[in-house]
């Protein structure tokens, strides 16, 4: 409305139908233009109206305003009020005590069609609004607290959605259930071997050779041939899935470069994909060195084999060297015999303080050796990982930080053929420290040049003076107990005899800390050690 309002009533205990002026609404507003005009009267008329909640009759003022719509169709009367169809027009006031309802034009039509005749209003039918959609109740889920879940977020509503479901589609689901080809990796990607399964629609699989992080190598068959093989299966796992590329590049050059395998390497036959499986196919051959070794009780192999395993292996190394390639994974595990027949003899074994004891040991009637698993074989010119090779075996470059080449190889050599000759382990360690302090006991003190280059690397390590710190505060007992057990190299190796002496020699050589002292593996294979004739004993 744009005019201001005068409102009027009938008093209590009138008997007229004046109205007298009423104070206007407390409610303040900003006043227009037109406000103080003559016209500002505005007019109204009462009418009845049926309280919805008492069901009584009570009276409301109209207000016509100046709205497009034409107004009602009222009685006519001559007076701006009129009587109560009930002759009291002031009955529902006095007896509530209030002031009459104000309601617009349509709010009073519709209320004057609800009394259904019951006034002597006319009024024009207001169809009313159409009902408000109600929201359809959803079921409601059952508190995440009550089945242990966190209720740290309100748990989420499902939403009531009819999803199509028939006989016809359930069975159809079914039968492409059954149709599924169940699983052949088992949870952590390997694939599960079963005797007589089919793998490139060629091989059949006879027994699992052995198992490590990259996989299973599992023996098998060529019917077509007859010829067995060993069937490199690896874990359906994008990483290593990508390693087996480069390996299966490298064993491929191994191959164009040395057709008749002169220098021991295994020698891929093909490859292939087998259910997300990469695999690779090489010549069967027998158990690792290391497998020997546990059968054997850890029992030394005799000097004459370790010469000819040591001959091999560098020449093996020096091939990979020649074409920049460095394994970097040197161990027993990765030796293989090409035939593991082995006789058994009976010694008796002597030790200083106790009475000799018969025992028996295998020896190996072919001493023929393959280099195995490039799977971590890096180029010299292609990106170096941080830390390469396994523990025991372990370079001190590499556990400082310093980086690391063609000699890491050496080292693991030097290690490996310890190994041969004692049955053990050279460092058995798992700690960084420790392995170091190892080092020192069996090489003695680090060099002035390769201690200070450590220190900056690795200043956790070391103490004042560029010296290893060994045993920090916190070292248990069993390390230092290790440590102070480990003998120095010429108490490992006795120079008993010319052969030996070369032996300690060659190895100390390959054990030396500063990678660019220690010789190549080229230069070993011209060592006298290898000119040197074995005892009978030997």
């Amino acid at each position: 409305m744009n005019r201001g309002l005068n409102y009027r009533q009938s008093l209590p205990g009138s008997t007229t139908s004046s109205m007298t002026p009423m104070t206007p609404m407390t409610r303040k507003r900003k006043r227009g233009p037109l406000e103080n005009s003559p016209a500002s009267d505005v007019r109204f008329h009462e009418e009845a109206e049926v309280d919805g909640l008492t069901g009584n009759i009570k009276s409301v003022i109209v207000i016509d305003d100046d709205t497009p719509e034409p107004p009602p169709t009222v009685a006519s009367s001559s007076s701006s009020s009129r009587p109560l169809s009930n002759g009291n027009s002031n009955g529902h006031s006095k007896a509530n005590g209030s002031l009459p309802g104000l309601r617009t034009r349509a709010q009073v039509a519709a209320a004057h069609a609800a009394l259904n005749g019951n006034n002597s209003v006319t009024a024009t039918v207001v169809v009313p609004p159409p009902p408000k959609r109600r929201r359809r109740d959803v079921p409601q889920q059952p508190h995440p607290a009550a089945n242990g879940l966190s209720t740290r977020k309100p748990f989420p509503q499902i939403t009531s959605k009819a999803w199509p479901s028939t006989s016809t589609d359930v069975s159809a689901a079914s039968s492409q259930t059954t149709k599924a080809p169940p699983s052949c990796d088992d949870k952590e990607g390997h694939y599960i071997v079963t005797a007589d399964d089919v793998v490139g629609k060629r091989y059949r699989l006879i027994k699992l050779l052995g198992q490590g992080t990259f996989g299973k190598v599992v023996e098998a068959v060529d019917p077509s041939s007859n010829k067995r093989v060993a069937i490199k299966i690896i874990r359906a796992i994008p990483k290593y899935r990508e390693a087996s590329t480069i390996e299966i590049r490298v064993l491929r050059l191994l191959k164009e470069r040395d057709p008749h395998n002169i220098h021991k390497c295994i020698h891929l036959l093909e490859t292939f994909d087998h259910r997300n499986h990469v695999c690779i196919v090489t010549e069967l051959l027998g158990m690792c060195i290391y497998d020997f070794l546990k059968e054997n009780d850890f029992r030394p192999f005799p000097r004459a084999q370790i010469q000819q395993f040591a001959r091999q292996l560098l020449s093996s190394v020096a091939f990979l060297h020649d074409l920049q390639l460095i394994h970097t994974d040197l161990k027993p595990e990765n030796i293989l015999l090409v035939n593991s027949a082995a006789r058994v003899v009976n010694e008796m074994a002597t030790a200083p303080g106790r009475r000799p004891q018969a025992i028996s040991r295998k020896i190996l009637y072919d001493c023929d050796i393959r280099l195995i698993d490039f799977g971590s074989a890096t180029f010299e010119r292609e990106y170096h990982s941080t830390v390469v090779s396994t523990r025991h075996y372990r370079a001190p470059e590499i556990i400082l930080g310093l980086g690391w080449s063609f000699p890491c190889d050496a080292f693991s050599l030097g290690c490996i053929l310890v190994e041969f000759y004692t049955g053990i382990a050279l460092y058995q360690t798992h700690d960084n420290l420790e392995h170091l302090a190892m080092m020192e006991m069996v090489m003695g003190r680090m060099p002035e040049r390769f201690a200070r280059k450590g220190a900056a690397s690795k200043p956790e390590y070391f103490k004042e003076g560029n010296r290893l710190d060994w045993p920090k505060p916190k070292v248990t007992k069993q390390s230092r107990k290790d440590v102070r057990a480990t003998k120095v190299l010429h108490e490992i190796i006795r120079p008993q005899d010319t052969l030996n002496r070369h032996f300690l020699e060659l190895v100390r050589q390959l054990l030396d800390f500063d990678p660019s002292l220690r010789i190549t593996v080229r230069r070993a294979q011209d060592h006298p050690y290898f000119s040197a004739i074995t005892p009978n004993d030997a």
